[in-house]
């Protein structure tokens, strides 16, 4: 059976994350991190061209074996044959990461299907998947919103997005449901905001000090139900009917030795008072870090 947690692989590209430590993960340590994950039964990377090195390191360790998702970056300015672009990017994705296909491809920037090439587009994400370059299409966005834009201009198979013990936009919306009625998956990823939920109130940086009553509630409630900051940030999102993938990046096997570990842990209900709405804390690129 296969697992639903997706392995995230931005961190084995690129310095990534507000509580990274340890910078870019080294080729060894990720060959001990897809082994332990392959171990426990997770067959899903979750990559992007954006993420610096990633599909390289992954396709020099070796993922023939994996389901791949990768995400296109934004259409260059000036492009003139968006469907041979597509596809060479699909193409040299698929080199350096030395497979032959991609069980999903995602536009990073799917507001390019509102613009003037929106319709090439499409029509070339439709072409790659007919074509068998690859299984699934759809788009990674930050907000529920954004569906409301792109969700009736062609049938995704994939949305990606934020969703957490703190960020429900994504259910309080209704989309979780209308995904799943449409038969489009949902893989969600920010489950740890980045690290900030697994913070004590001590390594929290002070950037974050405007969202304290957030904070106190979320340590009170962990302290009171007797779980880890990883036990319920997973336990709530694998909890979800709806989600059919949680994207998970870690910096070392032992964090995702934690991880499994903390999956063994039942989550009781959540409360309420934790899902906040405020997008200055619950996406990280408007995150001022002065």
């Amino acid at each position: 059976m296969k697992h639903k947690i997706a392995l995230g692989s931005a961190q084995f590209g690129l310095t990534y994350g507000i509580s990274n430590k340890i910078g870019q993960v080294h080729e060894d340590e990720v060959q001990e991190i897809l082994a332990l994950a392959k171990k426990n039964q997770v067959h899903t990377l979750d990559t992007a061209i954006a993420y610096g090195d990633s599909e390289k390191v992954l396709g020099t360790v070796g993922v023939d074996d994996w389901e791949i998702i990768s995400k296109l970056s934004a259409l260059p300015h000036g492009v003139t044959d968006v469907d041979e672009w597509l596809e060479s990017e699909v193409i040299n994705s698929c080199r350096r990461l030395k497979i032959e296909s991609l069980h999903g491809v995602l536009l990073h920037r799917p507001a390019d299907l509102l613009g003037k090439h929106g319709t090439e587009l499409q029509d070339a994400l439709y072409r790659v998947k007919k074509e068998g370059l690859v299984d699934k299409i759809g788009i990674s966005v930050y907000e529920p919103s954004e569906l409301d834009q792109f969700f009736d201009l062609m049938k995704f198979d994939i949305v990606q997005a934020p969703f957490s013990l703190v960020d429900r936009r994504m259910q309080e919306s209704g989309w979780l449901k209308r995904l799943q009625d449409t038969g489009c998956e949902f893989h969600a990823r920010s489950v740890f905001l980045q690290g900030l939920l697994l913070m004590t109130q001590e390594q929290r940086p002070s950037q974050f000090d405007r969202w304290r009553p957030v904070w106190q509630q979320l340590d009170s409630w962990l302290k009171e139900a007797d779980v880890t900051a990883v036990q319920a940030c997973l336990g709530y999102v694998l909890s979800i009917e709806e989600v059919t993938k949680v994207v998970l990046g870690v910096e070392s096997r032992a964090q995702l030795e934690e991880i499994f570990t903390a999956l063994t842990t039942s989550l009781q209900s959540v409360p309420a008072g934790l899902s906040v709405s405020d997008k200055e804390l619950l996406n990280p690129a408007l995150w001022d870090d002065k």
